[in-house]
């Protein structure tokens, strides 16, 4: 392990700054300190699905840790070994499974040998990114960049009840830089509305809202009934197929929002990104400057650079040689390049 320790503030950035945090610092072995976790949220500190990824991270690289404990606003994690093995963590609530992958998964891939991981909790939690993304949006993408990776749904967890599960397997494997000026052209597009102990009709409306717009009338459509012991639960998920990447927009069923409702929501999400002209919707360019870093460079557009993004840019710039820089685009957007310094 390193000496240096790195210290963060952790207020800017949310639970985004903690776990590329505790990803860099498993990977390149430096000791990390974080104050004032999330702090600027309306519960600030560490929540459940925080708790987990500390934890996680913990037992795959051994690692020497004061502050981890629900509510904890500052956390010191000084990582010992990336170790490979079979995993299972359980959130024991709906918080994000999702977000705890994306801590776990980068460092498995510089792990001493092959690893299976299984966690259990949210899979489609209305803040964090859908199972489904990770499956048909981000993970293509780290094996275009070389990553040997297996993603299996096993089951569907929604808001509250949780209870979902991801079972993930990889081999380590070295991450080769990746470049996207563009999305190219679009292939397909299809739409998806799951449902798990909510009324048929639901599905019907929100998928006939989205059949109605102009860029979606020829869109496939389809409703997936899933156990009712999965539910309550509701999401519409819009896949945008490119010749370059495939683009996930999701939106979820709430109690008083309508199905109609719900459907605007995702194909605003859809509208915004096509109108940018760019190369990658917002929530995958937060979640590509990691893999992109790590495998020493790579490039995209994006219609903003989020606070979210350059909080994360910051923390990798922290950590590894490289340098993001992120420039206005000639016609629109954002243009993010990473480069080895």
């Amino acid at each position: 392990m390193n000496k240096h320790l790195i210290e963060l503030d952790g207020a800017e950035g949310g639970g985004q700054i903690l776990r590329s945090a505790l990803s860099l610092s498993m990977i390149t072995g430096t000791a990390l300190r974080i104050v004032n976790i999330r702090g600027r949220r309306s519960r600030p500190g560490l929540l459940r699905q925080h708790l987990t990824a500390v934890r996680a991270a913990v037992d795959i690289c051994g690692a020497a840790v004061e502050g981890d404990e629900l509510g904890s606003r500052s956390l010191t994690f000084r990582p010992g070994t990336i170790r490979g093995g079979d995993y299972r963590f359980a959130i024991g609530s709906a918080g994000s499974a999702v977000l705890v992958l994306q801590t776990l998964l980068p460092a498995l891939l510089f792990a001493d040998g092959p690893s299976s991981l299984a966690i259990s909790g949210g899979t489609h939690n209305p803040l964090a990114p859908p199972a489904d993304f990770i499956e048909r949006s981000w993970l293509p993408l780290l094996r275009r960049m070389g990553a040997k990776v297996d993603f299996e749904l096993l089951r569907h967890g929604f808001m509250p009840a949780g209870g979902g599960e991801l079972l993930v397997r990889t081999t380590p494997g070295e991450l080769q830089p990746l470049h996207l000026p563009e999305a190219g052209a679009v292939l397909s597009r299809s739409a998806r509305a799951l449902l798990a102990a909510i009324p048929g009709h639901v599905a019907d409306r929100e998928l006939e809202k989205v059949k109605r717009h102009q860029d979606w009338h020829a869109a496939s459509a389809q409703v997936v009934r899933l156990p009712e012991d999965q539910g309550p639960g509701n999401a519409l998920l819009l896949e945008v197929e490119c010749e370059q990447l495939t683009l996930v927009f999701c939106a979820f069923g709430q109690s008083g929002v309508s199905a109609e409702r719900v459907a605007s929501q995702a194909l605003h999400q859809a509208d915004d990104w096509r109108r940018s002209g760019t190369s990658v919707e917002e929530h995958l360019a937060d979640q590509l400057v990691l893999p992109m870093a790590l495998a020493g460079g790579g490039s995209f557009t994006t219609p903003v650079a989020s606070d979210h993004l350059l909080s994360n840019c910051a923390v990798i710039e922290a950590f590894l040689p490289v340098r993001i820089d992120c420039t206005a685009g000639q016609a629109a957007g954002q243009h993010i390049r990473i480069t080895p310094t």
